[in-house]
C-alpha cells in the first residue's frame, strides 16, 4: 500500500509495513533523508507535521536553506525516434518543444 501526504509545500511517501503493524513516511523530493512512522494515520499525519517542522528547524540551526524549491530544468536523454515524434507532436499542437512536455509531464505526474 503506497500513499503520499502533503504539508508546508512538502511531500511524503506513504508506506504500511504490515510485519510491524506500522505507517512509515519518508519526505520525498530532499537530498536529506527524513523519514516518521506511527501506529495510526492520525499520528502518522502529526508525526509528518513534526518532521518536516524538525527539518526547517535544523537547516535553520545549522544555516543550511532548507530543500524545496526546483530550478525548473529537467535534463534527461531520450532516443532519437522519441524525440522525433515529441517534436511532431508538439508541433501538431501549436506549442514549443518545452512546452508541450511541461503539459504531459505535469499531466503524468498528477
Amino acid at each position: 500500500m503506497t500513499n503520499t501526504m502533503t504539508y508546508k509545500g512538502y511531500a511524503a511517501r506513504i508506506e504500511y509495513d504490515d510485519d510491524d503493524g506500522i505507517f512509515t513516511g519518508q519526505i520525498a523530493g530532499i537530498r536529506d533523508r527524513v523519514g516518521f512512522h506511527a501506529d495510526t494515520v492520525e499520528d502518522l499525519r502529526e508525526a509528518f507535521h513534526e518532521a518536516v517542522e524538525d527539518y526547517i528547524e535544523t537547516c535553520a540551526r545549522i544555516g543550511k536553506d532548507p530543500q524545496k524549491a526546483f530550478s525548473g530544468q529537467v535534463m534527461f536523454r531520450v532516443s532519437p525516434d522519441v524525440h522525433r515524434k515529441a517534436v511532431i507532436a508538439a508541433e501538431l499542437a501549436g506549442k514549443s518543444l518545452n512546452q508541450w512536455a511541461e503539459e504531459v509531464l505535469d499531466r503524468a505526474a498528477g
